[in-house]
């Protein structure tokens, strides 16, 4: 458990928290441990479904700037692989992971959101990537994550500008994935995850990984990850429970034990 982020775990349920006053700053620090919650959460066989959250106040706010105005280019050039890896390692949870989004979710909060499989944000959240006002671009997936998920023109939009995306337009462009007063958003994001307890993990974990591969290439390749991954999950446990439940007592009542 780090200073600063932590992983709490209730009925299958992992919460990455993040709480560092006052508005969650992403430095150095936080990035590694954030990095660290994200492995324990990907390792815990008791953790089947992951929530991301700042708290009630804000999700991130941001790079500490202060932090980030010390650094050379050859300070950057070191640091910068680091900084996205530590991202990548929400992205990569083999497990469905939302974003419960409060408040502001902005420059690098804005892609640690972008990290997750779903965004469900407070209706006053507020959205943004306003690297560019700084002279700089986003570098922790912005450039790439928002533009998979919005589209070119819409990201190019936001970036290029760096102005504030209201919780209304998030959802209209897809950034956002459900709005949802700002003191339920959290137990919003609980139940989305907590219909994933009980799921046949290992073919949650193949559906995922299919899309999420499937998007960095192209269509043919795609299809062979999927046909890849498909085969394989007839060699577990709860591809026959599935199977057997279905042909006994109809669809959705299997018991699986995530094997």
């Amino acid at each position: 458990m780090g200073e600063f982020v932590r992983l709490e775990v209730e009925d299958g349920v992992g919460t990455i928290r993040i709480d560092r006053p006052k508005m969650n700053a992403l430095d150095v620090q936080v990035q590694e441990e954030i990095r660290a919650a994200a492995l324990e959460a990907t390792d815990r066989d008791d953790v089947r479904a992951v929530v991301v959250y700042g708290g009630e106040r804000v999700f991130a706010a941001g790079a500490d700037i202060k932090e980030m105005a010390d650094m050379s280019y050859p300070d950057m050039v070191k640091r910068s692989g680091a900084l996205q890896s530590a991202f990548t390692a929400v992205a990569r949870i083999p497990k469905p992971v939302v974003a419960a989004v409060t408040g502001y979710a902005l420059g690098g909060g804005c892609e640690l959101a972008l990290c997750a499989d779903i965004r469900i944000a407070a209706d006053n959240a507020t959205f943004g990537q306003p690297e560019i006002l700084l002279g700089i671009i986003p570098g922790a997936g912005g450039t790439q994550r928002l533009t998979r998920l919005v589209g070119p023109s819409k990201a190019k939009d936001l970036i290029f500008t760096g102005r504030f995306v209201k919780a209304d337009e998030a959802l209209a462009i897809g950034l956002a994935d459900k709005l949802v007063p700002a003191d339920q958003v959290y137990a919003e994001a609980v139940a989305w995850a907590r219909q994933f307890t009980k799921a046949a993990a290992l073919a949650v974990r193949a559906a995922k990984e299919s899309v999420d591969r499937g998007l960095e290439v192209d269509l043919e390749t795609g299809l062979e990850i999927e046909r890849q991954q498909f085969a394989a999950l007839f060699a577990t446990e709860d591809r026959t429970i599935g199977m057997r439940s279905f042909q006994e007592n109809g669809p959705g009542k299997a018991e699986f034990v995530g094997r």
